[in-house]
């Protein structure tokens, strides 16, 4: 051998010796899967046999007693494999008899009857039906019928949308059935990590039966059960979310975080959208595109060392002021040259690095999405990303036929993140059926109009149709990014009482989002908002728990609970925010005059509390009430203890302690209470604690509240907490005891004690910290008096708020008026009644009595009749109860 050749076999050696080494160490990089299973590899695909009824080229497979599939398949070869909706097929075997007679295959369960003409081939019309009950009538179905009140399901995104948009059908109808086709969906295979698997070439028909009638949550529990379960979020996502689509250094955003806490604003997550990797002068007008015929520079996978000199020291630095940080992704460009990890990643796909060759995006290449994630991701999460943001815009199909790259995007980063052991998160849009098991969605670039709000509340709650139970909206919206002071204010009160609250805007130096930077009402209305948001988030979390469960979301439909009542269907714009809040928020400008803005209310059955006036309203019936730009249309059961806990400025900045239990009047109610660590997948086996919580108010006036001893419990849980029992719209106690011991009355605030706050009539009773395995009963006796007179409490905490806003508006008219003496002494009278609770009953009748003296007292005002005429206006329509029905 020459030395010419000697030194090519040299170069070859050590170019071979390099490729193993940097595989070896990028190997290494991922860590072992942990023994985390994907929802996909839990379930079972093949049905108990004895489930299945075989006749000729049909199968049929008694889900439950409402839900069966039907399948014809030409070659009578029927199919297995889970689909990419259906991956659990192995229930519990229900009740049900066959009998075959007259050449009619008949199959009866307790709730329907189906009936196939045995050997009649493809279903048809005269080939099959099926028959069941709805509220005592007689329903016959067979193929072809139009399933006219399905009640829709959702959207992949609502990019340009400026208002309604028609929904696609769902999975619950008000004509009691449903019908889903999945005879093309593409399927999973049985590997460690199921992959996708075209559906062999054949003619043939899977389809799944639902006659469920209006029983719509036993429907969604039964649909979780062969589709999956609605993953539980890391508690730090139900927090407050920033984001903005502008190009922002590490020193930018450092400084976005101090502001936050400066203004005393709460938040969670820090979202890093495009701008954080190369973006090579990216210009709307610019029209260069990479090799991939993608516009160059949307997507990437290397810091731009212009904005992030020090990536690990800039997340280092969000972490340790309680933030998680996700970064954007467009990755339909696939990895191009100028990336960090290219010369990895070519090589793991058999490209020479030399060739500057990019390597294609193909995530149903598992090759492909194996490298992709050890090499281009893992080396951004060992730096501290915490999740990602999927924003793929490009293509809408893949090479497998029927297989939609939304889906399988969120199905690979998803489960790549559960398989190690991680709570997984993700954020992107909606992937079609079966994608309730990877959230979170990104709703996309809507209008930044009112008509945009109008229509979120209706689409957030119908999405729990179809299992996809966490829609993030861009609160402000997108396009053009500007928005004005009020409509700003109400979106992000919307947002409070949405599954995700997160700001957003387009690239526009106009637009904004930083509350602070609005007029000081808007401002403080916002921060109000927030705070509210975090002070519920043990109720939230808890929603979000029972979602697991049951398969019902957090926001969820009106007529869910009232399925028999027209105007459930009819209010598309109201829903229930868990179990015990419902909630109509305001999506239209107030009147320009009086300031407030008008709603329409519908209250089903039962009696309701409007949170910020305290009024006390029955159902069912419909009312228009009125709200100031600091109030919300937001309504809880009567009797209903809501879990809340103490100011944070960001989700796990400190235990849970005191745990706040607030406690709406009228009747009894039961609550309970979920916790876990917060972010592991604990959650699915055992780790988690319940705390249940009851209350109940006798014929003598007396509450009683008891907290049981937790059950459950899990790593590093606390083993103490203190409680704050908050009685709303209430009279001040002659006497509060603790499992037995006499509870002073603290004007300080000190604990244990009790005091009252006059301004929303509400007794609070602080605990010390006991043990969370102990037992706690409070018990509070009411003031002599009190029955005559509690009519004085209703909607008097609205009353109040109302009075303020009068003054506000009379005070603007300094020098030549001020509010009058009579006014200025209403809107004390809380806080006298704080300072003295035992006068608290005289204080709020002698408000009462003092209205009209208050009314005239501005109306003899010498200042401008249109002054007068709103300040009247505000006060007139201050909130009433509704008469009992």
């Amino acid at each position: 051998m020459n030395f010419s050749a000697m030194f090519r076999l040299a170069r070859i050696l050590f170019a071979t010796t390099l490729l193993f080494a940097s595989a070896a160490a990028a190997q290494q990089a991922r860590p072992a899967p942990a023994a985390a299973r994907t929802q996909v590899e839990e379930g079972n695909p093949v049905a108990d046999a004895r489930a299945v009824v075989v006749d000729g080229n049909t199968r049929f497979t008694v889900l439950t007693p409402q839900l069966i599939r039907m399948e014809w398949a030409e070659d009578a070869a029927f199919e297995d494999h889970a689909s990419l909706m259906f991956i659990n097929r192995r229930l519990p075997v229900p009740g049900f008899r066959t009998r075959r007679d007259a050449g009619w295959l008949t199959i009866e369960t307790e709730a329907m009857k189906l009936r196939y003409r045995q050997g009649s081939g493809q279903f048809s019309p005269e080939g099959l039906n099926i028959s069941f009950r709805i509220n005592g009538a007689d329903v016959t179905w067979q193929p072809g019928m139009e399933n006219r009140q399905n009640l829709g399901g959702t959207l992949r995104t609502l990019d340009g949308v400026k208002g309604y948009a028609a929904l696609p059908p769902g999975l619950l109808s008000r004509d009691g059935w449903v019908l889903l086709d999945d005879s093309d969906s593409p399927l999973y295979d049985r590997s460690p990590w199921p992959w996708v698997l075209a559906r062999p070439a054949r003619a043939r028909q899977d389809w799944y039966f639902f006659a469920y009638g209006h029983e719509y949550k036993k429907e969604l529990y039964d649909l979780t059960q062969v589709a999956g379960k609605i993953p539980l979020p890391p508690l730090f996502t139900f927090g407050a979310w920033w984001s903005r689509y502008w190009a922002y250094t590490d020193q930018e955003f450092e400084e976005l975080v101090e502001r936050f806490r400066e203004h005393d604003v709460p938040l969670d997550v820090m979202v890093v959208d495009m701008d954080w990797h190369k973006t090579f002068g990216l210009r709307w007008s610019m029209q260069r595109n990479d090799a991939s015929g993608h516009r160059m520079g949307w997507s990437g996978y290397t810091w731009d060392d212009a904005y992030f000199p020090d990536p690990p020291g800039f997340l280092r630095w969000m972490h340790q002021h309680g933030l998680k940080v996700p970064l954007n992704l467009h990755p339909a460009s696939g990895i191009q040259p100028w990336e960090e990890h290219y010369p990895e990643m070519a090589r793991a796909m058999g490209i020479d690095p030399a060739s500057q060759q990019y390597v294609p995006f193909h995530i149903t290449d598992k090759k492909f999405s194996e490298n992709y994630l050890r090499l281009m991701h893992d080396p951004l999460e060992k730096q501290g990303v915490d999740f990602w943001w999927l924003d793929w815009q490009q293509e809408s199909e893949t090479d497998v036929p029927g297989l939609n790259p939304v889906f399988w995007l969120n199905y690979v980063h998803f489960t790549d993140m559960e398989k190690r052991g991680k709570r997984p998160l993700i954020f992107h849009r909606w992937g079609g059926l079966g994608n309730h098991r990877y959230q979170i969605g990104f709703s996309g670039d809507t209008a930044s109009v009112w008509e945009s709000l109008a229509y979120q509340p209706y689409f957030t709650a119908t999405a729990a149709n179809v299992l996809y139970g966490y829609w993030s909206h861009d609160i402000g919206g997108h396009i053009p990014g500007v928005v004005s002071p009020e409509l700003f204010t109400r979106w992000v009160q919307f947002g409070v009482f949405s599954p995700i609250l997160r700001t957003h805007t387009t690239k526009n130096p106009e637009s904004e989002r930083r509350i602070w930077a609005y007029p000081v009402e808007y401002a403080e209305a916002m921060r109000d908002a927030y705070a509210l948001r975090y002070a519920l988030i043990p109720y939230i979390y808890t929603a979000g728990r029972q979602s697991f469960d049951t398969g019902v979301a957090i926001c969820r439909p009106m007529y869910y609970d009232n399925p028999e009542a027209p105007e459930a269907y009819e209010v598309r714009d109201e829903y229930m925010f868990g179990d015990d809040l419902l909630v109509a928020p305001v999506t239209a400008p107030a009147d320009p005059d009086s300031q407030l803005a008008s709603r329409e209310v519908w209250l089903p059955p039962g009696t309701w509390v409007e949170w910020t006036s305290g009024a006390i309203l029955h159902g069912p019936a419909t009312l228009e009430r009125k709200f100031a730009l600091n109030e919300w249309p937001v309504y809880a059961r009567a009797g209903s203890i809501i879990p809340m806990q103490p100011k944070m400025s960001h989700t796990d900045e400190k235990p849970v302690d005191p745990l706040i239990l607030t406690v709406f009047p009228g009747g009894q109610g039961t609550a309970r209470v979920y916790a876990d660590a917060g972010n592991t997948l604990g959650y699915k086996t055992g780790e988690f604690s319940w705390t249940r919580v009851t209350q109940r108010t006798t014929s003598n006036g007396s509450t009683t509240l008891e907290v049981s001893p937790a059950s459950g419990g899990f790593p590093r849980m606390p083993e103490s907490r203190g409680y704050e029992i908050r009685l709303r719209g209430s009279f001040p106690p002659a006497e509060v005891t603790s499992n037995g011991r006499n509870i002073a009355y603290r004007s300080d605030g000190a604990t244990p004690g009790w005091r009252y706050e006059g301004n929303t009539l509400t007794v609070i009773v602080s605990l010390p910290q006991l043990s969370v395995h102990q037992a706690v009963k409070v018990t509070v006796v009411p003031t002599a008096g009190w029955r005559e007179r509690r009519d004085l409490l209703d909607g008097v905490s609205g009353r109040m708020l109302r009075i303020k806003m009068a003054m506000d508006v009379l005070n603007g008219t300094w020098p030549k008026e001020w509010s009058p003496d009579e006014l200025v002494r209403a809107y004390q009278t809380g806080n006298r009644a704080g300072h003295s609770p035992q006068a608290a009953i005289d204080e709020l009748q002698k408000l009462h009595d003092s209205m009209p003296a208050v009314i005239e007292s501005i109306r003899r005002l010498n200042i401008t009749p249109e002054v007068v005429a709103r300040a009247l206006t505000i006060l007139e329509a201050a909130p009433e109860p509704s008469p009992e029905p």
